[in-house]
């Protein structure tokens, strides 16, 4: 089971492993109260693409292609996300505000997909 959670909201029992998908750290927390297990920061978008897309929403199909793209590169990081899903719950840890339209959503469609 694949959740979303955004980093500043509190953790909980449920979230099983919690994994931050961004590149850079949190603003203003530290990694006890964020409660992160494993922070894969490579497996984030690209700068470029981050800075490209910039939470714009008429972007977001072509974020979400380019994101894909890019997903491809990383299979050792994929297979890892795959293997801790498998062992029970994996949370993907996000910073962005809109919970709708951001990596942690793509990469969750992604690994959904049966990409790893």
């Amino acid at each position: 089971m694949i959740r979303r959670k955004r980093a500043y909201e509190p953790p909980s029992n449920g979230d099983g492993v919690r994994v931050l998908v961004d590149r850079p750290w949190l603003r203003e927390i530290s990694k006890e109260r964020a409660a992160i297990h494993l922070w894969l920061g490579e497996i984030a978008p690209s700068a470029e693409l981050r800075e490209w897309f910039g939470h714009d929403p008429v972007r977001w199909e072509e974020f979400r292609q380019r994101y894909r793209a890019e997903l491809s590169g990383t299979p050792d990081l994929i297979r890892t996300l795959g293997e801790i899903e498998g062992a029970g719950p994996l949370t993907l840890v996000y910073a962005a505000r809109g919970d709708a339209r951001n990596n942690a959503v793509a990469l969750e469609e992604f690994l959904g997909e049966g990409a790893g």
